[in-house]
């Protein structure tokens, strides 16, 4: 009955009639109870805890089931006090044993613990069993001792598919490329072909160093030998694709997909407006999001300014969790800022039960972009008052509020207490702040000197700001001086150009400006399209589209005419 069982409502009717009948003490089916309940899917490793503090004197089995139960579960760390326990009352740890300790070392990246584990193993002469030096690997990998791992890998004798499959997914976790394929050519070389675990470490790898050459070799390998993979392997093709910036080959393994599930529609929103259909079509599907997907379409909802959509994530949110994640809450008070509805953001931010630095940092950066500098600073001062320490973040948002407020005073206040009294560098986005605060406000030669006295090279961001100000306020000498440090550090930038042409303009000097003009066609400086987006029943479309779509312009051109 209990090899047939497969779920707790099945189980616990089997151990109603284990204790009517007098079985209690029958370790051999007490221990298939702690088994089930500790390592089955359907477990419950609550249950299974209980029945075991009820055995007076529970065997290695009992303990082992326990053990490798916790170190998958949320508190791996009771694998570990088992194990002592279990040493406490003169039982010897096997094979079976160490395996699952080691992952729970893993999970919580102790080196002391998997170091003693180590040395116990030898001890009990079992430190040569593969399983033991395959988990010695992840825990060395896992607390950052990659040397310690290659050597134990090195030492094995006889490896296994998953003594190859530690080191290969432990240099990807650390990402090491060369090393990862360097392995597999090595694996291939003795024999041993790689399986679906093989494949998602490499395209992991790909996937974060961007290397379309080598993911696309992962590809080819798979579809010269045939080998039957599963949909992990595909949504891992599909995320080295996207990120990659390879979006026709990703749009191909999707459609090719005979399965999809969350993970891959998630990983298809490569770019923003193609992200929203898919958003659509997985609706359409009735494929629920999960929260990586659903923090993918508000950001794309940021980028391109769509309010309509964006409100529609934030009512499906709502709707379906009473509680949204921090990081949830996060993002919907980015995507209301970055879409231009301040007071959406400020009802976001004021009902959030619980707030961390970067929902702060998030309202604060939203009031910048409004201009409501007074409200941003209040409330980097409430963000004090309630024990949040700022980050450099939250002062790049502050010097901006500032700037864009014209609190200049202010300004120099907050840039001098980030050092002295919060101890944070000043980097090279804070000086940017500061050069635009200063130069809106005509102190342009205090700008210059706070430039001069800045520990790194200005770039195109510092100049562009101070040029930005000579056009306000009319210096035309020293946007000049500007101009020549510009063109040195940013020859073919067609902004620096617009912006000394500008200023020419706006002094009424047209040859100075026409000259410049003649200056950018000579060099062949095509000045950057500028791009204007409207809203039309719910759908954003932007200038460029609008000249090019001729579905957009048979539909909606008598509308815009009119």
């Amino acid at each position: 009955m209990l090899l047939k069982c497969s779920s707790m409502k099945e189980l616990k009717p089997i151990h109603a009639q284990i204790i009517l009948n007098g079985l209690n003490n029958e370790t051999l089916t007490i221990g298939k109870l702690i088994s089930f309940c500790a390592v089955a899917d359907a477990g419950n490793l609550d249950y299974g805890q209980l029945l075991f503090n009820q055995i007076p004197e529970p065997n290695k089995f009992m303990y082992n089931s326990l053990i490798r139960g916790y170190s998958s579960s949320n508190d791996p760390i009771k694998s570990i006090l088992l194990y002592r326990q279990m040493i406490d009352s003169g039982l010897s740890p096997n094979e079976f044993t160490l395996p699952f300790v080691l992952k729970a070392c893993a999970s919580k990246s102790d080196y002391w613990v998997s170091v003693l584990v180590h040395g116990h193993a030898q001890k009990l002469g079992i430190g040569s069993h593969v399983c033991v030096q395959n988990g010695l690997i992840n825990a060395y990998f896992a607390c950052g001792f990659i040397q310690y791992a290659r050597e134990m890998f090195d030492d094995i004798s006889d490896r296994t598919l998953v003594s190859w499959n530690s080191m290969i997914g432990g240099y990807a976790k650390v990402g090491w490329c060369k090393e990862s394929f360097l392995l597999l050519k090595e694996m291939r070389g003795v024999g041993v072909e790689p399986d679906e675990f093989t494949l998602v470490n490499l395209l992991s790898i790909c996937s974060q160093s961007c290397d379309i050459v080598l993911g696309k070799f992962v590809h080819l390998y798979i579809e010269k030998t045939g080998m039957e993979i599963d949909l992990i392997v595909r949504n891992a093709l599909l995320d080295m694709y996207s990120k990659c910036g390879h979006l026709q080959s990703a749009e191909r393994v999707f459609e090719r997909m005979p399965d999809k599930n969350v993970v891959s529609w998630t990983s298809m929103g490569g770019q923003c407006r193609e992200a929203l259909d898919l958003f659509h079509e997985m609706n359409n599907l009735r494929v629920k999001p999960d929260e990586a997907t659903l923090l993918s379409i508000l950001s794309a909802c940021s980028q391109i300014g769509d309010l309509v959509m964006g409100k529609k994530i934030h009512d499906y949110i709502h709707s379906t969790c009473s509680t949204p994640s921090v990081t949830l809450c996060n993002s919907i008070i980015d995507m209301f800022a970055k879409c231009g509805t301040l007071k959406f953001a400020l009802d976001v931010f004021n009902k959030m039960p619980n707030k961390n630095l970067v929902s702060w940092n998030a309202i604060i950066g939203a009031l910048a972009l409004h201009g409501s500098g007074p409200e941003a600073i209040k409330l980097f001062e409430k963000m004090q008052a309630e024990g949040i320490w700022p980050d450099e973040i939250t002062f790049t948002g502050l010097l901006s509020a500032c700037s864009h407020s014209g609190l200049v005073d202010t300004g120099r206040h907050y840039f001098d207490k980030m050092s002295s009294v919060y101890g944070i560098v000043h980097e090279i986005e804070h000086y940017a702040c500061m050069v635009d605060l200063l130069g809106r406000g005509g102190l342009l030669d205090e700008a210059i000197s706070l430039i001069r006295g800045m520990p790194m090279k200005p770039d195109i961001v510092i100049w562009g700001a101070l040029l930005g100000a000579c056009r306000i306020h009319g210096n035309v000498e020293m946007g000049k001086q500007i101009l020549k440090q510009l063109l040195e550090s940013e020859p073919y930038s067609s902004g620096v150009y617009v912006l000394v042409s500008n200023l020419y303009s706006e002094v009424g000097r047209w040859q100075d400006m026409k000259n410049i003009r003649k200056l950018m066609n000579y060099h062949e400086i095509i000045k950057c399209r500028a791009i204007s987006s409207v809203e039309v029943e719910g759908y954003v479309m932007n200038s460029w589209l609008m000249t090019r779509d001729s579905k957009f312009q048979a539909m909606y051109s008598p509308f815009l005419i009119s």
